[in-house]
């Protein structure tokens, strides 16, 4: 089946590519790898999950936002490669989670956007992974997402 048929019967549109809130460029293609800039919950241009995982937002929730971000990035990676078919591996994904002091579950949070891919690409969806909790993000949201994608 093709990714983009997957994602079609998962009843999944992908948003327009996110413009940056500052100054960079939402993905760089660099010869079959395409890199994209770090994504945060936004839906619709608007912040969805914004606070501190493990206070303000629980855990399900920050589960929900890092979702939200991989989709923001597949959506820019689909504006570089032309469309989803056109992936040939998810190489890594790295996750950023804004944390409450004390608060460790990031793996469950960027769970979120792994267990996606994975949904949506299957053997091609499984990738490396870095889970960092940092003290703060832009715009205090929840997570950040980037992701390297090898295409066909």
């Amino acid at each position: 089946m093709s990714f983009e048929k997957k994602i079609q019967d998962m009843g999944i549109t992908l948003p327009e590519p996110p413009k940056p809130v500052a100054a960079y460029v939402p993905g760089v293609k660099v010869e079959k790898y395409i890199y994209t800039a770090g994504q945060i919950p936004f839906v619709n241009g608007e912040l969805k999950y914004k606070g501190k995982a493990g206070k303000e937002v629980p855990v399900e929730d920050a589960y929900e936002a890092a979702k939200i971000c991989a989709l923001n990035c597949l959506s820019i990676v689909k504006s570089m490669a032309e469309n989803l078919d056109n992936v040939e591996k998810i190489v890594k994904v790295t996750g950023f989670v804004n944390s409450a002091d004390g608060f460790n579950q990031q793996p469950k949070v960027i769970n979120g956007a792994s267990e996606l891919l994975g949904e949506i690409f299957g053997e091609a969806g499984a990738h490396a992974r870095s889970a960092v909790g940092v003290s703060e993000l832009p715009m205090d949201a929840t997570c950040e997402v980037e992701l390297i994608v090898k295409i066909k």
